[in-house]
């Protein structure tokens, strides 16, 4: 196996159904998933458990009693469970193009993370796409979604740029190559080696957080904002408040100003480490 996909889930089937579908039709087929599920009920276990029997891919279902918005610690279960050297991180609102995983496949490279972003969709057109046109791959046509009410703007050349022009983009769009949690993927060494995801974090920057410290412990980042291409579809966002956007920056500054690389919160807990030293 070359590649583990995490996608990250709570309570969403409709949407997860669609990125299943989604998995399903990548022209790079060596890969499992590994879905990070923070706290969902029966139904999701039943999508997922159909879904095995549909799919030709692997499904491995990371669950964890719902505790409100613990996303982070549902990833460092997720990155225990991937079996594969390489880990493609991702949404289970973000349906990926066909050739999404071999973008990741083919840019992957010893000492570097890749930075992938995603195109928005409202809600009505997040409702309206249905299998086929996921299977079909209109759904990623900007004259099909522009047909089916979606403005024009700058940033639908992500869905119309390839080749050269995708790579010049790559190289002029000022938005930096961070680690974003809904289009990202690294080696699982360096993620364990940083010790994963801080889980004193919840909602709000907790992906960036991670990769300060891959920048911190000397890997390097490479664009593929305009290459590697999902579908972002919309929904509500009860778990965001102030509080945790908060805390969560002051635990960025932390990292940025002091230039750490190993959270003391992540994989391995403070008493694992103890335990090993004395």
């Amino acid at each position: 196996m070359n590649i583990s996909v995490i996608i990250s889930t709570y309570n969403a089937e409709a949407w997860l159904e669609k990125v299943l579908v989604g998995y399903a039709m990548q022209d790079f087929k060596d890969f499992e998933m590994v879905i990070a599920d923070d706290g969902s009920g029966p139904k999701t276990k039943a999508l997922i458990d159909r879904y095995r029997s549909i799919v030709d891919y692997s499904i491995v279902h990371v669950w964890q009693e719902d505790d409100g918005f613990q996303k982070s610690r549902i990833l460092n279960k997720a990155v225990e469970a991937c079996s594969a050297p390489y880990i493609v991180m991702s949404d289970g609102d973000c349906i990926p193009r066909k050739d999404f995983l071999s973008i990741h496949e083919e840019r992957k490279e010893k000492g570097y993370f890749l930075s992938g972003g995603y195109f928005m969709l409202p809600m009505n057109i997040s409702e309206a796409i249905g299998e086929e046109d996921i299977r079909s791959g209109r759904c990623f046509d900007a004259k099909w979604l522009a047909a089916n009410g979606l403005p024009s703007s700058f940033k639908t050349n992500k869905l119309t740029s390839s080749g050269l022009k995708s790579k010049l983009l790559n190289k002029l769009t000022p938005t930096n190559a961070s680690w974003n949690g809904h289009n990202a993927s690294g080696w699982k060494e360096d993620i364990v080696a940083i010790n994963g995801f801080d889980e004193r974090m919840q909602y709000g920057g907790q992906d960036r957080e991670l990769g300060e410290r891959l920048f911190n412990s000397g890997i390097k980042s490479k664009q593929i904002r305009y290459s590697a291409i999902c579908i972002h579809l919309d929904h509500p966002r009860g778990y965001k408040n102030k509080e945790s956007i908060a805390k969560n920056r002051a635990i960025r500054f932390e990292t940025r100003s002091k230039k750490l690389k190993w959270t003391d919160y992540g994989i391995r807990k403070d008493a694992d480490v103890l335990s090993e030293t004395a």
